[in-house]
């Protein structure tokens, strides 16, 4: 049974940075292209970035440049680093499994101005 748990989510300031990670198991996550994906409230949610097994790499257009995906097959875990956090920014974090069309609870992050 695939699992996958979110985590590092918070409240920061406008301009901030903040690390999610989310951690897999159950899964062939070596395998697996990995994505990450947010909702705001009343928004339907979109893609914000995935990584392929191979490490390649796609972002949507407001995060190019501020935010880094990244993965550890080791620890079977992938990240999301978000630096110049912005209030649109704010919203719960998804991350998904490609291979096991599987979501995780989410993280809330919440930007301030």
């Amino acid at each position: 049974q695939v699992e996958l748990v979110e985590s590092g989510g918070g409240l920061v300031q406008a301009g901030g940075s903040l690390r999610l990670s989310c951690a897999a198991s159950g899964s062939v996550f070596g395998a697996d292209t990995m994505g990450w994906y947010r909702q705001a409230p009343g928004k339907q949610r979109e893609l914000v970035a995935v990584i392929t097994a191979g490490g390649i790499t796609n972002y949507a257009d407001p995060v190019k440049g501020r935010f880094t995906i990244s993965r550890d097959n080791a620890k079977s875990t992938v990240y999301l680093q978000m630096n110049s956090l912005k209030p649109e920014d704010t919203a719960v974090y998804y991350c998904k499994s490609r291979v096991y069309n599987y979501w995780g609870r989410g993280t809330q992050v919440t930007v301030s101005s």
